[in-house]
C-alpha cells in the first residue's frame, strides 16, 4: 500500500505511564510484584508503540505520547526521541483526555483517536478502521470486555463525553454511550477486546508473547 503524504489531519494520542515499580499496573502487583507489574507496563507500552509504527508505514498520522509519572527525558530514553511527548497534566482521567483533545484540535488535527496501552490485541488494522469510521461518524469507540473502552475517536472536542463518568468501573462505556445518545451523536464501533488489568487477564499477554496476535479470548 502506498503511504499518503504526511499530514496532521489524523492524530493518534497514546496514554501511558512511566513504568516505575509500585506506581503502575497496581491491580497486578499481588500476582507479579512491584517490579513485575512495572515490567509488564513497559512491555505493553512498547508493544503498543510497535503497532502504531506499523500503521505509520501505510497511513499519514501524527503520534503523541501523553504520559504520567517520570518526565520527558525519561520517556525519551525509554521510547526514543522520534516521538512527541507531553505530560498528561492534572485532574481526573476525563479532564486529562479533554485537555489532550483540545491541544490536538488547536494544532489543526481533524480526526483524533486516543488509546491506552492495556489492550495488546489492538493492531494497525483496527486503528486504520477507526480513522476510516471517523470520516463519517462523530464518535468511534472500541469497547473493552470489562465495560470500559480501549479507544475513543472524535472529530471535535465534546467535553460532555468525559464528564460525570465513573472511571475505572464497568460503567464507563455504558455511561459514555448514554451521553452520546443524548447528544444525538452518530457513533461507530470497533471489535470488542480485552484489557489486561487483573491477574486472570495475564493469559492474554502470554498468548501475545507466544505469537498469537488475535487471541480467541479477546473477541466476542
Amino acid at each position: 500500500m502506498r503511504k499518503s503524504p504526511i499530514s496532521p489531519k489524523q492524530h493518534l494520542i497514546i496514554f501511558t505511564r512511566y513504568p516505575e515499580p509500585g506506581k503502575t499496573k497496581t491491580r497486578l502487583i499481588p500476582a507479579l510484584g512491584d517490579t513485575g507489574a512495572a515490567h509488564l507496563q513497559k512491555q505493553m507500552t512498547e508493544h503498543t508503540i510497535s503497532q502504531v509504527k506499523k500503521l505509520q508505514k501505510t497511513s499519514a498520522i501524527t503520534v503523541e505520547v501523553r504520559f504520567a509519572g517520570g518526565n520527558g527525558e525519561l520517556m525519551q530514553n525509554w521510547l526514543g526521541r522520534d516521538l512527541v511527548y507531553q505530560n498528561q497534566g492534572e485532574g481526573d482521567l476525563g479532564q486529562r483526555l479533554v485537555q489532550s483533545l483540545v491541544d490536538a484540535f488547536q494544532s489543526h488535527a481533524e480526526r483524533v483517536i486516543i488509546i491506552g496501552t492495556d489492550c495488546p490485541s489492538l493492531d494497525p488494522h483496527i486503528l486504520a478502521s477507526a480513522f476510516e469510521k471517523l470520516q463519517v461518524c462523530d464518535l468511534v469507540l472500541g469497547p473493552a470486555l470489562d465495560g470500559g473502552y480501549y479507544l475513543i475517536g472524535l472529530c471535535r472536542v465534546i467535553p460532555e463525553l468525559f464528564s460525570q463518568i465513573a472511571w475505572g468501573t464497568s460503567q464507563v462505556l455504558k455511561q459514555t454511550l448514554e451521553i452520546a445518545q443524548a447528544l444525538n451523536l452518530s457513533s461507530a464501533y470497533l471489535p470488542n477486546l480485552a484489557d489486561i488489568d487483573r491477574p486472570e487477564d495475564l493469559i492474554i499477554w502470554e498468548q501475545i508473547l507466544a505469537g498469537d496476535n488475535n487471541p480467541k479470548n479477546d473477541m466476542v
